[in-house]
């Protein structure tokens, strides 16, 4: 009888052997069937190789996606520090492993003391805006304590090590920096020069070995000591000394008084997808406007052959009008009601705007009910995924290229110049005055849409750098993949149309001629940009396999494993 049991016993465990063995086989098949481009663990977009890479790496050490992201922010702030830096702010929209979406908000703040009448200076037509005038408190590091609190697995100090090592050894000034530098080659700028010359006070170009060792000290005692060294310690001392010495009204009180804002992530329908955007004054809400306006219209792959394609182009430019009307509306919720803002995001109001859409022509400008503000450009994106289904997208800027230009020689940072943003906001004018007021505390509105997209079998994590070029690089990479049938990599690279604030219509190069010809004759304006700035970087998840694209406009690479 035991001999029976006995082969009883053995029978069940070579079975559960046998059933383990195909379950594991099957992993394995799942697994191999990626394609050779994909990962199956996990993978971060950036705006560079190398900063992909060190996110990664944070990664596969166990780290999580808020890891990853912080990392490969750091890193950035040296590979390319004309669009971000600590001395700017940022957006996290995180999703944890149960799906649950939150936003911290660290974007740079309104000083206790500023000039009253600081946005008479905002230029009438677009321009680079430097200075010490319009330079916000930063949130940055503040941004990235929080978010390390509350979903942080590594130690603190591991996340800037590669990024103290880069700034302190050198590296060779990639292209997208190097294309940059020539903007500071004026007495302006003096500080800034001397960082990016060399010993003979030769400006710098592609190729050559920069170094940021000032930052490197900065980075080490952030590193070792927290992000109260930043806020209240002698970095703090010596940074706003700088600052004052320029020019600046920033105290010791106003780094010290920075808070951070948690909040729930807004959730905006999109067909088979849930949106996860920020709530204002980030951009998010004008990105869910366009898109629910375009979805009305059935869009798929048909929709870009032949007459259709001009069709859907004049639809879409006629939303991107009817948002930049909109703009003015988007506050920072602590100095105004979010009710109107939320009712952008219904699908009714979509609807309403579509109704105002006509097919066949184009509008003088008061049927936008448009109020021109300044176009912005410059920041940073990086999208994560991570092995438990966690996601990051976060954004983070300086505002425009080398932010307000304005350079701390004590610290190694670069301060932005945010308060600019707050131009051509008539929402803010005082009429008996005659000039504009911006207020204590105030985050200004912003363009940054880090968004987490969900459905029942794909995640995917999305965002752009590029100011006000943010929400055409997004929509019209999101049309491009969730309608149009593109991949992720096709519908990153595809021309881009933005719709400046005078509602001039501006293509990239390779937009296709025949369209450009076409809504030109139904009453677009059409002017040249110089340069476009629409940088987007994403990350999906889709049956197991991991795709990760990081934006070729900006030269950038992603990594996974």
């Amino acid at each position: 009888m035991a001999r029976s049991k006995a082969r009883v016993y053995m029978c069940w465990s070579l079975m559960l052997l046998c059933v383990v063995a195909i379950i594991v086989c099957i992993a394995v098949f799942v697994r191999r069937r990626c394609p050779e481009e994909a990962f199956p663990n996990a993978a971060v977009a950036a705006d560079s190789a190398t900063c992909s890479k060190i996110g990664r790496d944070m990664l596969r050490r166990g780290g999580s996606a808020v890891d990853g992201a912080i990392a490969a922010l750091l890193c950035t702030s040296v590979i390319n520090p004309q669009s971000m830096g600590i001395g700017g702010g940022a957006i996290f929209t995180v999703m944890d492993s149960t799906g649950k979406v939150k936003v911290i908000n660290s974007r740079e703040t309104v000083p206790n003391t500023f000039k009253a009448d600081l946005l008479t200076a905002c230029p009438k037509t677009f321009k680079l805006v430097s200075g010490s005038q319009w330079i916000g408190v930063p949130g940055e590091i503040r941004g990235y304590e929080q978010a390390h609190r509350l979903y942080g697995k590594l130690p603190w100090a591991g996340l800037f090590q590669p990024t103290i090592k880069l700034a302190r050894d050198g590296f060779p000034i990639p292209e997208v920096q190097g294309r940059f530098i020539h903007m500071l080659d004026n007495n302006d700028t003096l500080p800034l020069r001397k960082l990016f010359s060399d010993e003979n006070g030769k400006m710098l170009k592609t190729g050559d070995t920069v170094k940021f060792e000032r930052l490197a000290d900065t980075l080490e005692t952030i590193a070792n000591e927290g992000a109260d060294a930043f806020y209240t310690g002698k970095i703090a001392e010596d940074l706003i000394r700088d600052i004052q010495q320029a020019g600046g009204t920033l105290t010791m009180e106003d780094l010290a008084s920075y808070k951070v804002t948690v909040t729930d992530a807004w959730a905006v329908p999109l067909g088979d997808y849930q949106m996860h955007i920020p709530p204002p004054p980030a951009g998010g809400v004008i990105l869910s406007l366009i898109l629910n306006i375009m979805k009305g219209y059935a869009l798929d792959s048909a929709s870009l052959m032949g007459e259709q394609k001009t069709l859907t182009y004049h639809r879409y430019v006629e939303a991107c009008k009817f948002a930049n009307g909109l703009k003015k509306y988007i506050r920072d919720p602590n100095f105004s009601s979010e009710e109107m803002a939320k009712k952008f995001t219904e699908q009714s109001f979509a609807d309403h705007i579509r109704s105002l859409i006509s097919s066949d022509r184009s509008h003088e400008p008061q049927y936008y009910n448009i109020t021109p503000y300044v176009d912005s450009m410059g920041t940073t994106h990086v999208s994560v995924l991570a092995e438990d289904g966690s996601a990051v997208s976060a954004t983070s800027t300086i505002n425009h290229i080398f932010g307000s230009k304005v350079f701390s020689p004590s610290t190694g940072v670069v301060l932005n110049n945010e308060l600019s943003d707050f131009c051509g906001r008539t929402d803010h004018m005082i009429a008996a005055e005659g000039f504009v007021v911006v207020f204590t505390g105030e985050q200004p509105p912003s363009s940054m849409s880090p968004a987490v997209l969900t459905s029942k079998s794909k995640t995917l994590v999305v965002g752009a750098s590029g100011g006000s070029m943010i929400t055409a690089g997004v929509a019209s990479m999101l049309m491009n993949h969730l309608w149009f049938g593109k991949s992720l990599e096709e519908a990153i690279a595809a021309p881009v149309v933005f719709v400046d604030s005078k509602n001039a219509l501006k293509f990239e190069s390779n937009f296709d001629k025949v369209v450009v010809e076409a809504l030109t004759a139904l009453g677009h304006t059409q002017e040249n940009a110089k340069y476009f700035y629409n940088v987007v970087n994403a990350v999906e998840k889709e049956d197991g396999c991991i795709r990760a694209i990081s934006d070729a406009r900006k030269q950038g690479e992603a990594a996974g494993y």
